[in-house]
């Protein structure tokens, strides 16, 4: 960095001194006694004291979920394990959740061959019967291709629709991961991703129209999204939803058997597109700390008390277990996942007596707020929160303060919540320059906060802030 003189004002009988300091190598030296701060933080500084993350529901084999409520209770489906159509149910999204010991899937259809039977997806029609999408090995071309059954309860058992599969384009692939959607006007359709991997080719999500019955093709089938350069070699596991007047798409890239896996959305105007990829991933190995490995084949579920989003995460014995997060909305179509970090950078914010500054070599986004070295100094910014309850917020910063010693000193902001103080935010000596995170809990409320970081001791430059 380099060195600039930079000015400040002390208040002294309501008259403002303006007097000078040296910045060197970005670290403030102060001109004058007055200006020497306390190097330890105050008595009242938060701390985190760990992210919450989403819970794991069901410690064991249950790839790619599916997740139906019936009547209040919950139904859970997943790709073959010790079964051929593993189901379990719950009260809640959240658990307790209980395997069911029947097999809801006796036969595969007459074309499909046992042992690769993935990615369930199980509707209500409008009848009352209950329609599973199933992908299963085709006997003649080897692919994987998708089936149709049809039972009278959401345990089954489901007996296939057909001698032939409902979806099986031999020449891009094959076919997996179905699943359906139902529009406001009352249209049904059925998704599906192209095994074009299968075969070293691109992959692509297509909607397909059907009718009241979900198996009855009524028009042509609609390319949604393919895989992009960034995405590697695939994507899969569509679900759509519709979040005020846009159309969500979520869908997983990546390896599913390592923390490569993720899950990313598009949106659009209308059903059939044209979607736009967002350049932020809903789920990820990163967004999550490690904590869960590799979250996709992913399911959202409506509720009158709030969205979840459930996904398998792969565990250190190798298996996909259950995982369950809260989802919330921070604008049309943008959904958010309570445990996955959610980046607001510090730029972005309301500023008062301070600046942005840029470039910034190594800081997200490439620009970041320094100047905050006056009493009235401070940054404030708006977080959603999914729901209320406590939450982690990491604070992007770098400090370089040094005293007229040369003695490093750590760096303190004052923290409030929607108005109310919370304590003081620590910033440890880096160097300018040197991005580190500083982690506090906070409690927040539903929807929209308001987070404000005032000067207290020193200098530090803040970079983003992450809730998660």
């Amino acid at each position: 960095m380099v060195h600039v003189l930079r000015t400040f004002g002390l208040r002294t009988s309501g008259a403002v001194i303006v007097v000078s300091a040296l910045t060197v190598a970005g670290a403030v030296v102060p001109s004058t006694e007055a200006e020497a701060r306390p190097t330890a933080p105050a008595a009242d500084a938060v701390q985190a004291d760990g992210t919450r993350y989403p819970v794991l529901a069901l410690d064991r084999d249950f790839p790619d979920p599916d997740v139906l409520e019936v009547d209040g209770t919950y139904y859970a489906y997943a790709t073959n394990s010790d079964r051929t159509l593993p189901v379990a149910s719950a009260p809640s999204p959240e658990g307790p959740w209980t395997m069911q010991d029947e097999e809801a899937l006796p036969a595969l259809g007459a074309w499909a061959s046992p042992g690769f039977t993935w990615a369930p997806d199980v509707s209500q029609r409008a009848d009352g019967r209950f329609l599973l999408y199933y992908t299963a090995r085709n006997t003649d071309p080897a692919i994987q291709c998708i089936g149709a059954a049809l039972a009278d309860s959401p345990r089954g058992p489901f007996r296939p629709v057909g001698t032939e599969p409902l979806v099986c384009p031999a020449e891009e692939g094959g076919a997996i991961d179905a699943s359906s959607f139902v529009d406001d006007d009352g249209r049904r359709y059925l998704l599906y991703k192209n095994d074009g991997n299968a075969i070293g080719r691109p992959t692509t999500i297509w909607l397909q129209p059907v009718a009241d019955d979900g198996i009855t093709f009524t028009g042509e089938r609609v390319p949604l999204v393919s895989n992009d350069d960034d995405e590697g070699w695939l994507v899969e596991a569509p679900v759509m939803v519709e979040h005020g007047s846009t159309y969500v798409l979520t869908y997983a890239t990546g390896e599913f058997w390592n923390e490569t896996y993720a899950t990313r959305y598009a949106t659009a105007p209308s059903v059939r597109g044209p979607f736009t990829k967002v350049d932020r991933r809903l789920l990820s190995t990163e967004g999550f700390d490690g904590v869960v490995s590799g979250p996709g084949g992913a399911d959202i579920v409506r509720g009158p008390d709030g969205d979840h989003i459930v996904f398998h995460g792969v565990r250190d014995g190798g298996y996909r277990s259950l995982y369950v997060a809260d989802l919330g909305w921070a604008a049309e179509g943008t959904p958010v996942v309570r445990g996955m970090r959610n980046r607001v950078e510090a730029e972005s914010g309301r500023l008062n007596h301070c600046e942005v500054r840029g470039p910034a070599a190594g800081a997200s986004g490439g620009e970041v707020v320094g100047f905050i070295d006056y009493d009235d100094s401070w940054v404030e910014l708006e977080i959603f929160a999914p729901r209320a309850g406590s939450y982690t917020a990491h604070v992007g910063y770098a400090n370089g303060s040094f005293d007229a010693e040369g003695v490093h000193r750590d760096a303190t902001h004052r923290l409030s919540v929607n108005g109310v103080e919370q304590g003081v935010v620590a910033y440890p000596y880096t160097g300018w320059d040197d991005w580190q995170e500083a982690s506090v809990d906070l409690d927040l409320e539903e929807g929209w906060n308001t987070l404000r970081f005032r000067h207290d001791t020193w200098y530090a430059e803040l970079d983003y802030v992450d809730l998660a």
